[in-house]
């Protein structure tokens, strides 16, 4: 997905929902006095505000590869420093302590490569925290695929695809055993109450539905959002008081040197 792409306001606005899953990794680092602390695909900066409250001794660096999420985290985060970087490719001024990415990991390819490569970056002791969606097998994200096969995008939407599924839990388990010392992961799956018309719809175009609005002309992206809400409204009902659940199933590592 591409840096541009990202609307901050859109993805905000479920911030308290994507909120507890980076608080719930953070509160499984162990590491007491970190010098330097990396928030792996920051975003808005919000969590790595917290991080900074957590490690204020620590140097804290932001890295994300969209401009306007780093504006907005310069804002959020004023005594923390902001890099704006391909998270695949990014490399660090110096070994950092941790590692810390949330809801970031999951846009990257070839992970059998990547996870390896972000452990040796560590200094010795040094942690590496992610936290990933694991949603490539239900409706919210299979649909997405099936509406943009469907209707007067096809052929603008040919190749356009989301982030890629992640792994099951073993491989990560596989990849990064023979490069910790320590490593302890495990899936959680919240149940998101959401208000609003078309909630999952809303939730999804602040993440997964985005390279296909990007793709798209001005047009045909109500169209393709409306087809897209009436295709997952039947799996995610609203409830009588006007609530969305939104089953939300995430992937957790905590992998020390």
């Amino acid at each position: 997905m591409s840096a541009a792409s990202w609307d901050p306001e859109q993805y905000l606005r479920f911030g308290d929902e994507r909120l507890r899953p980076a608080l719930d990794l953070l509160a499984q680092v162990y590491l007491e006095r970190p010098r330097l602390v990396i928030d792996l695909g920051c975003g808005a900066g919000n969590i790595t505000a917290i991080l900074k409250r957590r490690f204020a001794a620590a140097e804290v660096v932001g890295i994300d590869g969209s401009g306007a999420m780093l504006d907005k985290a310069r804002v959020a985060a004023l005594d923390c420093r902001f890099v704006q970087a391909d998270m695949g490719a990014w490399q660090p001024e110096r070994p950092p302590d941790l590692i810390y990415s949330n809801a970031a990991l999951h846009w990257l390819p070839e992970h059998n490569g990547l996870f390896p490569r972000l452990m040796g970056l560590l200094s010795p002791g040094g942690v590496l925290a992610v936290q990933m969606p694991a949603m490539h097998g239900e409706p919210m994200r299979r649909l997405q695929s099936k509406i943009a096969t469907e209707g007067p995008w096809a052929d603008v939407l040919r190749g356009v695809a989301s982030a890629p599924d992640v792994l099951p839990a073993g491989d990560y388990w596989d990849m990064l055993r023979p490069h910790a010392a320590r490593l302890e992961m495990w899936e959680t799956i919240y149940l998101h109450a959401l208000q609003g018309e078309d909630a999952v719809m809303q939730w999804a175009t602040g993440s997964s539905l985005r390279p296909f609005l990007d793709a798209l002309p001005a047009e045909m992206r109500v169209p393709f959002q409306r087809a897209y809400a009436d295709a997952v409204r039947p799996h995610y009902p609203r409830r009588p008081d006007g609530t969305t659940l939104l089953p939300f199933r995430r992937l957790f590592m905590i992998a020390g040197r």
